[in-house]
């Protein structure tokens, strides 16, 4: 009895411990989720947000489960993107992926490679991304998780159309196109529809598959009109349906469709840049239609440059200026036409642009006359030349990482089923000698006492067994022994032995031949030598670790300065303590240095600039200083560079001043409060 009652209050006491942990994890998994929704509120800064998801990743580490740590992770991680912190980001999606395939975490891995191709992407390194795309796309097919695989293949597609491989971009867009039609009509969902839709288009076009591309226009459009705010899609739609229309011909299509557009008054205020080009086409269209006088389109042409220049717009300066290029040949004013030819040459290399570039040597051969106009067509020969194989190579890049990855993921399932085979044998084989076991000595206690002679014998027979046995393992063991020292005597020793006596032959040998040789090989030997230390170095080499602000601060002006060929000075109050100045302070002073020293580059015109860091009363005051061009300031309307410095000083609750002088510089005076 009294047994029974010990038993029955050991079970209760488990029972209410058991309860009283599984309260205590729903309240903390509760405290963590509260502090991930308070990380995405929009009315915190991103300082405390990263506090917010920092606490919820400390608290969910406390749980001891992987699951939940890498949820936390990953919000943490996102935070630090939108930061623009793509490093941290990039540390904490390569620590999930570690652990999601340590704890063989499926939906994790799928996302933590989603991460990294997201990463590698945004930093347009093409060849990465497109890897941690491809092995995520396949993870959310096995998972079944068509927003996931949808969204996936279509970055896939859109990395592909960069890269001019319109087949596999077609191929990835159709595949998303067909699992995001099953989901249901989200904004998410239509938005990523929208874009593999529209990468069809772009690709038939490029394909001359004219009506093939205006097909998917139409469909883009249909998209639009599910979509709660379809402003921006819906205009790109129809901008490129009327760039469709000139491309191929249809000029009085395309003049219309512009006309259209140029009329919508939203659209300047929206998208500078896009109306732009919409005034481009317009002109464009009005000069191969001859509706308009050269005046008139003179003034659009012109109207549209300068919009695009004042928005920075690289990309539509290089189409603008090529269509001004052909307007100014086609009036005879060769002058301006070579100008604009020239300015879309150069700014099509700054960009990469190989296509324009094509495009521009042509019409420079027009142009052009005598050794010029041949000059360009070679060149033009040359470059198509080699656009045409780099594509080759392009879309064999892309096959084999398909094919590599496919074949990793094989050998690894292959690994996985003889490890299983292999596990399920050896538990096979020890159920079944704790089987025999069992049986024999089940048999040797019933028939103990009946026949212990006989019993005797067979223990003694069953222990000769055993030792005969192992005498072979024993022997077996010695002959591969044996074996081994062979071959290393026979072997690997007489390959050094002859290698030795090579060297010495080498050595003794005094002729002019042997000299170079030896000469060469001890060449080889310090190249070797001093490579290994430079991977070495490399390799022990942290440009961040153990460097303070102020270290990171002249490493970014020694590199842009001399990229910019600038000279600088800079000037740093020892009575600032950076280490108690916020990240969130010192990432923008880094952002504002590097936006302030780019306009000067393109604007200014200067030849050097002072940088000054002073404290006084708690504010650090920042001072930029060049000798540039200069400007009048309550004229000059705010460009891109402007703006990014102005939302920067904001964000940090700063004071910025801009002063600037004509033919004698500018001055930008920023005050940042410390507390």
């Amino acid at each position: 009895m009294k047994i029974q009652y010990y038993f029955f209050i050991t079970f209760l006491i488990y029972n209410v411990c058991l309860a009283q942990n599984k309260d205590g994890l729903e309240s903390q998994i509760k405290e963590i989720q509260n502090l991930k929704d308070l990380s995405n509120q929009q009315e915190y800064s991103f300082e405390d947000k990263i506090n917010y998801a920092k606490e919820a990743v400390a608290l969910s580490k406390l749980t001891n489960l992987d699951t939940i740590v890498l949820k936390s992770s990953r919000n943490l991680s996102m935070l630090y993107l939108q930061s623009g912190d793509f490093d941290t980001y990039k540390s904490i999606s390569f620590n999930n992926l570690k652990v999601s395939e340590r704890i063989k975490d499926t939906t994790s891995i799928a996302h933590s490679n989603y991460y990294l191709g997201f990463y590698y992407h945004l930093l347009e390194k093409h060849d990465s991304a497109y890897f941690y795309y491809y092995k995520s796309s396949k993870f959310y097919h096995f998972l079944k998780d068509a927003q996931h695989e949808g969204e996936v293949l279509s970055n896939m597609a859109v990395i592909q159309e960069i890269e001019r491989d319109y087949v596999g971009c077609e191929n990835n867009a159709i595949k998303s196109i067909s699992l995001l039609e099953q989901l249901p009509e989200t904004d998410g969902n239509l938005e990523t529809l929208w874009n593999a839709n529209s990468l069809i288009a772009v690709v038939s076009a490029e394909l001359e598959q004219y009506e093939k591309a205006l097909e998917y226009y139409d469909k883009t459009l249909v998209i639009c009109d599910k979509m709660e705010d379809s402003y921006e899609n819906k205009l790109f739609s129809n901008i490129n349906i009327a760039a469709l229309y000139r491309r191929k011909g249809d000029y009085v299509t395309a003049e219309r469709l512009y006309e259209k557009l140029y009329k919508e008054e939203s659209v300047l205020d929206y998208d500078p840049s896009s109306y732009s080009i919409i005034l481009s086409g317009l002109a464009y269209a009005k000069l191969k239609n001859n509706t308009a006088n050269k005046l008139e389109i003179k003034k659009l042409f012109n109207d549209a440059f300068q919009i695009s220049k004042k928005e920075d717009d690289d990309v539509g300066q290089l189409s603008i200026s090529m269509d001004l290029a052909e307007f100014y040949l086609q009036i005879e004013n060769l002058d301006s036409a070579r100008y604009y030819v020239n300015n879309a040459y150069k700014i099509g290399k700054e960009l990469v642009a190989n296509e324009t570039i094509l495009e521009s040597l042509l019409l420079k051969a027009k142009i052009d006359t005598g050794e010029k106009a041949q000059k360009s067509l070679k060149t033009y020969i040359k470059l198509s030349d080699s656009l045409q194989k780099a594509e080759r190579s392009i879309r064999n890049k892309f096959a084999r990482i398909d094919y590599e990855t496919d074949q990793i993921k094989a050998e690894k399932e292959q690994v996985s089923k003889e490890r299983f085979l292999l596990l399920l044998i050896s538990i096979g084989l020890l159920v079944t000698l704790t089987l025999l076991y069992v049986i024999i000595t089940q048999r040797a206690k019933n028939k103990e006492l009946k026949f212990v002679q006989q019993q005797q014998e067979t223990n003694e027979e069953i222990y000769n067994l055993m030792l005969s046995q192992q005498d072979k393992i024993d022997e077996a063991r010695s002959t591969e022994k044996r074996r081994i020292s062979e071959e290393l005597h026979d072997g690997i020793l007489g390959r050094l032995f002859g290698t030795r006596l090579s060297l010495d032959s080498l050595n003794m040998s005094t002729t002019e031949e042997a000299i170079k040789s030896r000469e060469n090989y001890i060449d080889e030997l310090q190249a070797i030598e001093q490579e290994i230390r430079k991977v070495s170095h490399e390799l022990n080499t942290d440009f961040v670790s153990g460097s303070g602000f102020k270290d990171i601060i002249e490493t970014l002006l020694e590199t842009q300065t001399k990229a910019y060929k600038l000279d600088y000075t800079l000037t740093n109050d020892d009575a600032i303590h950076w280490d108690n100045v916020t990240n969130k302070t010192k990432i923008h002073i880094y952002r504002i240095l590097q936006e302030s020293l780019q306009n000067i580059y393109k604007h200014a015109n200067a030849s050097k600039v002072e940088i000054s860091f002073t404290i006084k009363n708690n504010v650090i005051c920042i001072t930029i200083r060049d000798d540039g061009t200069g400007f009048e300031v309550s004229k000059s309307k705010k460009g891109i560079g402007i703006k990014n410095i102005t939302s920067r000083v904001k964000e940090i609750q700063g004071k910025l001043d801009i002063k600037s002088q004509k033919n004698v510089g500018t001055s930008i005076t920023i005050a940042i409060p410390t507390k």
